[in-house]
């Protein structure tokens, strides 16, 4: 039979399980610079001939170099810690959109039953500028016309819609998914139309490139790439 271990919390030596802390690091390398220079020029000073003494506007252009020289090195360590502080806010807003519904470029639709109990699909367009008349014309995977949506006047920018799932002989189509594509004419000029797809956003992630958006089987976007959150 094992004897068991008397344990003493009071006893136990937790600074064992962290590495001690590093030595303090050295200057960095624009402070040790200046140093050098400042005892260069005091060097100089010291044992500049007295009948033909160091020109003050030479003196002067140094001194102006190795301000020059720290403020850049200031201005970068700020500018470095902007870009940190930015990455963090723009992960903590990413995150908050697991969960939530995007919009982001694409052409499907997915046709699925609603709360009533009848089919309908979500989607979206992106106009460049405003339309007097937005046509959407409506596939399914065979290629075949299913229903053309005219949704009269839009704004510029992202905006939504929704098919009922009816096709334009009035019977309701098959729940699946579909594909879709966008006119729209402000006048008698073409307006630029792009096709929003609909997405829930899974995960996020942080890589080199910035923060992008795990959005469901539709793939990884960056936050740029979502025109609205629904």
């Amino acid at each position: 039979m094992s004897t068991p271990i008397a344990s003493n919390s009071s006893t136990f030596d937790y600074t064992s399980l962290n590495p001690p802390a590093p030595a303090a690091a050295s200057a960095s390398s624009a402070a040790s610079t200046q140093q050098q220079f400042l005892t260069l020029l005091t060097t100089q000073l010291k044992n500049q001939d007295p009948l033909n003494p160091m020109d003050n506007a030479q003196m002067t252009s140094q001194l102006a170099q190795i301000s020059t020289v720290q403020g850049i090195a200031q201005l970068n360590a700020t500018l470095q810690a902007m870009m940190s502080n930015a990455t963090q806010s723009q992960g903590l807003q990413a995150a908050g959109l697991v969960g939530h519904g995007v919009l982001v470029a694409g052409s499907g639709m997915s046709l699925q039953a609603t709360s009533t109990g009848s089919n309908a699909a979500l989607a979206g367009v992106e106009l460049s500028g405003p339309a007097d008349a937005v046509t959407v014309t409506i596939k399914d995977s065979n290629g075949i016309l299913m229903r053309t949506l005219n949704l009269g006047a839009m704004a510029a920018g992202s905006n939504s819609f929704l098919w009922d799932g009816n096709t334009d002989s009035g019977a309701a189509a098959a729940a699946g998914n579909y594909s879709f594509s966008v006119a729209a004419v402000q006048g008698q000029n073409a307006v630029t139309a792009n096709a929003l797809q609909v997405g829930m956003v899974t995960s996020v992630m942080n890589g080199s490139s910035g923060v992008s958006l795990n959005v469901g089987g539709l793939g990884t976007f960056n936050m740029s790439d979502v025109k609205e959150i629904l």
